[in-house]
């Protein structure tokens, strides 16, 4: 078993380190206005001049990580300092101090999303990772200053614009907070009780309104008291590889609490339940969507396979293995991996695809877009790299 895991480890670390990030490195940091782009074809040539500004705070959050884990080289801090420079100079409204969604590569604004909070959330993530790498406690006072802000837009009616006329809750928003206030956290210890609380927080409400024992499912939406909104296909819709990744930032918060049976039982559940929605037993990887009721899909990229959803089962998977010493995740695991390799890994120009179909043929050979970039990838390698050296050693 030892020898087993000493090769994934390798295998990771290796593809992470040669592979991965110097295609990001090569292809998407933008040398003339810092920052970087996403919208790579499958040779790395630019496809989307636009850039998305999730993934200014996300790459910088990989770099940032990568620098601090990995290896500490020049190039993952130069493209760390060309990212954070681009955050704080084009991806805020001066007006009002809320962040765009997509700018032009000068850095002029294109997109302003105003029902959301995600390039906040990932700024954040970003900002908290480089002060923990390059010992800058002052990104870690913006990175809290900006949760701050998070809060005040959360709790200010009107601020941010709903999606319905009926107000709902979403299930994004308390699982991204999880993980962003996880890595503030990391990065202000000074303020470990009150991010904890706030966790704590987000947990309850993930298992208040959106895990459904009843049903074995993880919805993505409900009404704001909690009930489901079965009667509508947005009630019904479930999307496996969003709730997996909840459930491995809940396992992540069990380890960190030394293995807590209550938050264990939770993540473990969740996993469960969308590994068996999820996952296609005919063709193999993680399905985008499901119906709760198991009725007919609505969503015409219903039955395709994205890159991320794998990456997230891969991890939580790996995960609820170091923690339960259960073969059926370890199982589990290696039947992501083996699908990894066969079907996203692209061996000539490196990267990996983002689009499959249903059977595992190719949608389209771009490698990156407004969604697509350096964060689920170069995380899933991180994060097993750890997992797979704990279990080697």
């Amino acid at each position: 078993m030892k020898q087993k895991f000493d090769l994934l480890y390798l295998q990771y670390e290796a593809t992470l380190a040669l592979d991965i990030l110097p295609f990001w490195l090569r292809y998407g940091m933008d040398q003339i206005h810092g920052g970087m782009y996403t919208g790579l074809d499958r040779d790395g040539s630019l496809l989307e001049t636009d850039k998305s500004v999730w993934f200014q705070g996300r790459a910088l959050w990989v770099f940032a990580t990568a620098y601090r884990e990995v290896e500490a080289k020049s190039e993952y801090r130069k493209a760390c300092d060309s990212l954070v420079s681009f955050i704080e100079n084009h991806c805020f409204d001066p007006s009002d101090g809320r962040m765009y969604f997509r700018v032009s590569k000068e850095g002029k604004p294109v997109i302003k999303r105003l029902r959301y909070v995600f390039s906040e959330t990932f700024a954040i993530l970003g900002f908290a990772a480089y002060s923990r790498a390059f010992n800058r406690p002052d990104y870690a006072q913006k990175a809290y200053d900006l949760f701050k802000k998070v809060e005040g837009y959360l709790a200010t009616d009107g601020v941010l614009i709903p999606k319905f006329s009926t107000p709902s809750r979403g299930f994004g928003l308390p699982m991204i907070l999880l993980n962003t206030v996880d890595e503030l956290r990391s990065a202000l210890p000074e303020k470990e009780a009150e991010l904890t609380q706030a966790i704590d927080g987000y947990i309850k409400e993930i298992r208040t309104y959106f895990v459904r024992p009843e049903l074995q499912i993880v919805v993505e939406q409900c009404n704001v008291d909690g009930s489901l909104q079965l009667e509508h296909f947005e009630g019904r819709l479930l999307n496996p590889g969003h709730a997996i990744e909840g459930a491995w930032f809940i396992l992540k918060e069990a380890r960190r609490r030394g293995n807590d049976a209550d938050l264990m039982q939770l993540g473990l559940s969740m996993l469960d339940w969308m590994w068996t929605k999820g996952w296609d037993a005919e063709h193999g990887g993680i399905i985008y969507f499901r119906d709760a009721l198991g009725k007919s899909a609505t969503e015409y990229w219903h039955d395709m396979k994205f890159w991320w959803p794998q990456c997230e089962a891969a991890i939580a998977n790996l995960m609820a293995y170091t923690m339960s010493g259960q073969d059926t995740y370890l199982e589990r695991f290696e039947m992501v991996h083996k699908y990894i390799q066969d079907h996203f890994v692209d061996p000539e120009f490196g990267e990996w695809y983002g689009y499959l179909h249903k059977d595992g043929s190719l949608s389209t050979p771009l490698k990156g877009n407004m969604y697509k970039g350096p964060f689920h990838i170069p995380r899933m390698y991180l994060v097993c790299c750890q997992l797979l050296d704990e279990l080697r050693k």
